[in-house]
């Protein structure tokens, strides 16, 4: 079945009287020597929908992240040795964009998603294609693509669609392609829009901040099929001005004025 706006009826908004940590807060775990952008965009867009994340990365990135406070006004840059205090506070934890594939990477996604399983996660990009699958918590949010999706399917025999892994882990599977299809292994939604400029670098990135900040306080399911809708629907009126030619950066800059359009008319 095709996602329609009637989908995103039950997605929070904040309200006239809301106070601070009402309206989520969300650890982000990410980045790498390697790729020092991806985790900024998660970040970008998550800081403008939720009242707080903490970001965790390595020194060099979190160096970059405190030189642009401009644009992280809302959110406090921590070390990985504090992590565990934050997983503990924080409504959602996104670990995954910026990451490489790495015995680092694999040994701190799974220690982690072991410890706490009752967190709600959202599992992007390098923690993804680490992850063992037995250790997936339930109602996690995972948002592989298909070549990742493909990485997960050789871990696990018998596993053909997102729909069978996601009912056999209890989980959320958000496929992204030209279409995106969105499964709890019970429901499946069908996400069609998008654009040739969203296969620019970081717009998974962006998606991946933009389902986590929704899950800090909404269903998961509703969470990711809305972050999905959403991401695509900013693209689409980005190429209305410049066709292709956006970023990632273009795409998390245009989801706050695509979301006023759809909730705030």
């Amino acid at each position: 079945m095709q996602a329609t706006i009637s989908d995103l009826k039950k997605l929070h908004i904040p309200q006239p009287d809301s106070h601070k940590g009402r309206n989520g807060k969300l650890l982000l775990i990410g980045g790498s020597e390697l790729f020092h952008a991806a985790s900024l965009w998660s970040l970008t867009v998550a800081s403008r929908i939720v009242d707080l994340v903490h970001y965790a990365s390595i020194p060099e990135n979190n160096e970059i992240v405190q030189k642009a406070k401009e644009e992280f006004r809302n959110g406090i840059v921590i070390r990985r040795d504090d992590i565990h205090d934050y997983i503990k506070e924080d409504d959602v934890i996104l670990i995954g964009p910026g990451m490489e594939r790495t015995k680092e990477t694999e040994e701190l996604t799974n220690s982690l998603i072991t410890q706490y399983p009752n967190k709600q996660w959202v599992i992007d990009a390098g923690a993804l294609q680490m992850i063992d699958p037995t250790h997936i918590p339930h109602h996690a949010i995972l948002t592989p693509h298909h070549q990742e999706f493909a990485l997960l399917q050789q871990k696990v025999r018998g596993i053909q669609t997102p729909e069978q892994f996601a009912q056999q882990f209890h989980c959320i599977i958000v496929l992204k392609g030209v279409v995106d299809i969105v499964t709890n292994g019970i429901e499946i939604k069908e996400v069609v829009g998008g654009n040739a400029g969203m296969t620019k670098g970081g717009t998974g990135d962006v998606l991946a901040g933009l389902i986590a900040a929704f899950a800090t306080t909404n269903d998961p399911y509703i969470a990711a099929i809305a972050g999905s809708y959403i991401n695509k629907a900013a693209g689409d009126e980005l190429y209305k001005i410049v066709g292709p030619f956006f970023n990632a950066t273009d795409l998390a800059n245009e989801i706050p004025r695509t979301m006023k359009k759809l909730f705030l008319r």
